[in-house]
């Protein structure tokens, strides 16, 4: 006989949501005296931004969510302000972990603002989805006429390496990217209940349990696409075109485990993120 879970009662429930992360962060950054500088930086909770001295532009800013991981009934929400000709990227500490839910599903919250001339490069490393995990995410982007952005999600059902299995939850992932108010890229990721059985399906992911998508939006994304075409080979795709007088490169690959995934990942995030490369935390 298979042993069930045991249920959630009200009172649980409530024990759970008195307990849960509610975060913010919040950062801006401006073109000072020929260099990408700090203007705003805001923080609450779970929520932390450290800013490691580069020495050159792009600033770049880590983010921290001290609570170790993500559950059921959290809340983080970041938000990044690139003022015009400033330059900014954007990393995490480490993968972020949805672990499984009690009660409720873990919610991520992101807005980006470039604005004129600006470039922003999100980058947060691998989300690691763990068995019975609920996780929302929303991430919305604006961009002024001749702003640029480099948007990276990377997500693992399960860590291989560990025996760890993803078979059952809730995953949830959007994207509005807008320029100028009028939206240029829009996507929705959802999968579950039965994760396992959706990822095997030839027109899912055949069974690779981890898989990154990258957009590119800037008109030099054309002149990439052949060679991020080269990094990912086989397991994943790359094209460009425009949406009025906005070049987007968008770029999905995947893998059997997140080790395989990243050893593309990596060169593919150094090649579209310019002159910035590789955020120094980011390592096999």
């Amino acid at each position: 006989m298979t042993a069930r879970p045991p249920s959630t009662t009200a009172a649980d429930a409530a024990a759970i949501s008195s307990q849960r992360v509610a975060a913010t962060g919040r950062i801006e950054v401006e073109q000072r005296a020929g260099r990408s500088r700090l203007s705003g930086l805001f923080q609450e909770g779970a929520a932390k931004i450290r800013l490691p001295d580069t020495g050159s532009d792009p600033l770049e800013a880590v983010l921290i969510n001290m609570a170790g991981g993500l559950t059921g009934g959290d809340r983080i929400a970041w938000e990044a302000t690139v003022g015009a000709d400033a330059r900014a990227s954007l990393t995490t500490q480490a993968c972020e972990k949805v672990y499984r839910a009690l009660a409720g599903s873990a919610q991520v919250d992101v807005r980006l603002t470039i604005g004129e001339g600006g470039f922003l490069g999100w980058l947060p490393q691998e989300t690691i989805v763990f068995d019975r995990a609920a996780f929302s995410r929303r991430l919305d982007v604006e961009l002024a006429a001749d702003a640029e952005a480099l948007i990276v999600e990377a997500t693992i059902f399960g860590r291989s390496a560990m025996g760890e299995r993803a078979a059952n939850g809730m995953f949830h992932d959007r994207w509005r990217i807008r320029r100028e108010g009028r939206l240029i890229h829009a996507e929705d990721f959802a999968v579950g209940p039965d994760i396992e059985a959706t990822l095997s399906r030839p027109a899912s992911t055949g069974g690779r349990i981890a898989f990154a998508t990258l957009l590119l939006v800037s008109e030099r994304g054309e002149h990439l696409l052949e060679a991020a075409r080269t990094i990912i080979g086989d397991n994943g795709g790359a094209s460009f075109w425009t949406v009025g007088e906005t070049g987007k490169l968008l770029a999905r690959l995947y893998a059997e485990d997140g080790y395989t995934l990243r050893k593309r990942l990596m060169p593919l995030v150094a090649l579209l993120n310019g002159q910035a490369g590789l955020p120094r935390l980011w390592s096999l």
